[in-house]
């Protein structure tokens, strides 16, 4: 089989490099038995096609994600221009990691951070919180759904959680890079997080339209991928939360714990929304940990190294197990979570199987499972190759039982893959993050006990 083999682009482009954009040739094919890609040689690959999604596929004004990339050419809505705040923010640490591997100067990342910084800073915002999507040629808002047309605080916390790996970064550097550094704290002290109590109460509340109020009424409830909505909210050094609203909210004044979750030998600690017992999609154990370091983190009710671990243990064992009979299942071709699916959407789950797979699933998951992640990334990169490997990394979703092979993207999971590999490598995201001064007060308000790489 042949297959775009890709590792040896990007030494080339390191030296090329002296304009924002690479100008990046994917017409290369090589026989893959030609070359072996060692561990580190094929994360590599996979890391740097996968940053290239926020780098040249960025929304060229904005200089943000776009929520989707269809090598197809087929849009829904005709939304190529339609950039993804939280998307984007899972990206950033990608953007930090490729500096450090040498992909980018510091210098570039500078600039393309700088466009996006004064892109959101006259974008849309209602009480400091930006929408899911925004308009990236005007900076107005676009309506998710019918009343999901204002302010979405959990897109608004993935993207903070980015920005403030990027603070991190570069707040003791030149003068220029301090300035930057100093416009990202302007923007995470005007974001009102209290306001999303909704007058007090003691939980958080997803959505606030400027046409709608609170009709859309969606509390923070775990557990699910909003975990670090109430670590920033609590970390806010201008517009923080009271505890309570923690352990009342979130945590259902404890109800959150469960006796009986788990399968196939891997116990869970928590109640996850909808899916009790053999737990949620994979991105829970992704979007809230791309900053915020799992390892070592625990409060009352849960150690989340070992839950994150054990979801991916039990999602791995189902699809071994394969209770639906679907083609390609096995040790080198597991991972559910929410993607783009036969039915156009779905959030896979244990329980909730439609044969699809989502690389983003297994790969974003390196951090807990390295070896048994590995056995998939080879796998789909050396026998499945161009069928489910493009110009931006793995595409979103595939099913050999279907001969479903979208040549399709989408930043939620384009991001978590680039970071999560960049975290697993080196900790980048989680040093940076964790050693932002807000969120270590944050986590103790919390009650948390944590690790600072």
């Amino acid at each position: 089989m042949r297959f775009l083999f890709l590792y040896l682009i990007p030494l080339f482009l390191i030296s090329a490099c002296n304009t924002e954009k690479s100008e990046l040739s994917t017409e290369i094919g090589i026989d893959p038995n030609q070359v072996q890609l060692s561990d580190e040689q094929l994360l590599d690959t996979v890391q740097y096609y996968t940053f290239l999604y926020f780098w040249e596929g960025a929304e060229p004004n904005s200089g943000m994600a776009p929520e989707r990339i269809h090598m197809d050419g087929i849009y829904p809505d005709n939304d190529q221009h339609i950039i993804t705040t939280g998307g984007t923010g899972m990206g950033l640490i990608g953007i930090l990691g490729a500096i450090e591997r040498g992909w980018i100067t510091k210098e570039q990342a500078l600039s393309r951070f700088e466009k996006m910084v004064s892109f959101l800073e006259t974008a849309d915002r209602f009480h400091g919180i930006w929408p899911h999507w925004l308009d990236g040629q005007t900076g107005k808002v676009k309506p998710f759904s019918q009343k999901d047309d204002g302010a979405d605080l959990v897109e608004s916390a993935f993207l903070m959680q980015g920005l403030l790996a990027v603070r991190e970064y570069f707040k003791n550097g030149n003068e220029v890079e301090q300035a930057l550094a100093n416009r990202i704290d302007t923007l995470w002290k005007e974001m009102d997080w209290s306001w999303h109590t909704k007058n007090g109460e003691n939980v958080l509340y997803w959505h606030w339209s400027p046409n709608f109020g609170w009709d859309m009424n969606f509390p923070l409830e775990g557990y699910n991928e909003c975990l670090i909505t109430y670590v920033l909210a609590a970390s806010s050094p201008s517009h923080s939360i009271e505890a309570d609203a923690y352990h009342q909210g979130w945590a259902r004044n404890g109800g959150i714990v469960s006796a009986k979750a788990g399968g196939y030998g891997y116990p869970l600690q928590l109640k996850h929304n909808g899916a009790e017992e053999l737990g949620g999609p994979l991105f829970w154990a992704h979007y809230s940990y791309l900053g915020l370091n799992p390892k070592g983190l625990k409060d009352r009710y849960a150690d989340y190294w070992e839950e994150n671990q054990n979801q991916t243990l039990i999602n791995r064992a189902w699809c071994i197990d394969n209770p639906g009979n679907f083609q390609g299942y096995g040790e080198n071709l597991w991972g559910l979570t929410a993607s783009y699916s036969i039915n156009f959407y779905n959030a896979h789950r244990p329980g909730n199987d439609t044969g699809v797979i989502s690389p983003t699933a297994a790969v974003s998951s390196i951090v807990y499972t390295p070896e048994e992640s590995m056995k998939v990334i080879r796998n789909l990169y050396e026998n499945y190759g161009e069928k489910v490997f493009g110009p931006y990394g793995f595409y979103d979703a595939l099913s050999p039982q279907h001969d479903y092979f979208p040549k399709q993207y989408l930043a939620i999971d384009q991001g978590p893959m680039v970071t999560m590999i960049e975290n697993y490598r080196s900790g980048l995201g989680w040093k940076l993050f964790m050693n932002a001064p807000e969120i270590k007060e944050g986590l103790q308000k919390l009650g948390f006990e944590f690790q600072v790489p």
